[in-house]
């Protein structure tokens, strides 16, 4: 789950990390009130969306009056900023931060995520702080420093100090910038986040360290933990796609190709789409109804397949355990006489009650094509969505 700018910097505030002073707009004029609110003689308009790159899409404007405020705020909300991680449909703006202007002096960078290889949580940072950090990433990565965290401890104090180092910080901004990576550290741990990250976090010539930007994304599997932050989630910014299956508790993952894919087990799922794509054809998503999927969760899975305009051809693969052929075949059926199924529907179903599961297909009337192995399965499915166009 990902949260905006403005409510990351919020939860940093909780955690001991200083933000600078701001407001939520929705309206240019609830922008234009925000300025005056702050007091202050330059403020920033920010973009409130789940995507990086803000600034070099037009989402960021320095303003010096209300006037200025107004106009910045009425420039970005409604309409679709298009950033390197939106993809070519952009994200429209709902909403803006005004936030006061800082005295800036140094533009750093800081994060801490989940290194897989090791295990446990790292914390990165950059004295390249700023729009460009992925280019630093791959052009010059020794200019990242990490440090491991141990997963029982915590971050150590000394390690704090020795990123401030290396960071270049001395005196107050010294001892500010170890308080801030510790307090980030915490945050991260405590929240379960996937990935909490500052940039630019910035060092002003008062020797101030603020974190100028936030971004924060939390492990799914752990926000019961978290009902705090499960009520800052926009759906909005979401697949409604995504949504309709997360109010089903189904694992699903919109992606960009034209064969919709129904499929119990993560890694049945994998299995699937990688025999879609060595056949030609390209997944319109990953969906995993699960080991134990009932009735009706598998008729919601069929209809967001269905609902999806990409689809070309849906493939259903199923290996019957706790969830057995013949529940999910009926679910199928239920639901795709309810939808009117207008496209093609490749079906393979092997184990628990398989036979029962055949039967209901045949005797329901859909005009679906069955399959007796993934291979002819996936055959099938890329073949009619090569020839089902809508």
């Amino acid at each position: 789950m990902k949260i905006h700018e403005y409510q990351a910097k919020e939860v940093l505030d909780r955690f001991g990390v200083a933000v600078p002073e701001g407001r939520v707009a929705e309206t240019p004029e609830e922008a234009g009130e925000a300025f005056e609110a702050l007091g202050a003689p330059l403020a920033v308009v920010k973009a409130q969306i789940h995507a990086g790159g803000r600034g070099k899409a037009g989402g960021v404007k320095l303003v010096r009056s209300r006037e200025e405020a107004v106009e910045a705020a009425a420039s970005i909300l409604g309409k679709a900023l298009v950033t390197h991680q939106t993809g070519p449909e952009g994200k429209v703006v709902q909403k803006v931060w005004v936030e006061k202007g800082s005295d800036i002096d140094r533009e750093l960078y800081l994060a801490v995520t989940v290194d897989r290889k090791r295990g446990c949580a790292v914390v990165m940072a950059s004295r390249e702080g700023g729009m460009d950090i992925e280019e630093v990433a791959a052009k010059t990565p020794e200019k990242i420093f990490q440090e491991a965290i141990d997963p029982a401890f915590g971050i150590h104090p000394f390690q704090a100090r020795k990123l401030a180092f290396k960071l270049g910080l001395t005196g107050d901004a010294f001892k500010n910038g170890v308080k801030v990576i510790i307090s980030l550290t915490r945050c991260f741990h405590a929240l379960d986040c996937s990935i909490a990250e500052i940039n630019p976090l910035v060092v002003t010539k008062t020797g101030e360290v603020l974190a100028l930007d936030g971004k924060m994304n939390f492990d799914g599997n752990g926000l019961y933990r978290h009902p705090e932050i499960v009520e800052y989630r926009d759906l909005s910014e979401e697949d409604p796609k995504e949504v309709e299956a997360s109010r089903h508790d189904l694992s699903y993952i919109a992606l960009d190709g034209n064969i919709g894919c129904m499929v119990n087990g993560a890694g049945l799922a994998m299995a699937t789409m990688d025999i879609i794509k060595l056949h030609g054809g390209m997944p319109a998503n990953f969906l995993d109804v699960g080991g134990s999927a009932t009735k009706e969760q598998v008729a919601a899975a069929f209809r967001i397949l269905c609902a999806d305009d990409h689809v070309q051809a849906i493939l259903i693969n199923i290996f019957g355990g706790i969830a057995k052929c013949d529940v999910v075949a009926q679910g199928v059926v239920d639901a795709a006489q309810e939808i009117s199924l207008d496209r093609p529907l490749v079906v393979r179903l092997e184990g628990t009650n398989v036979e029962k599961g055949r039967s209901i297909l045949e005797e329901s009337g859909l005009a679906l094509e069955t399959a007796a192995s993934l291979d002819e399965a996936a055959e099938k499915a890329v073949k009619a969505a090569k020839g089902g166009a809508r």
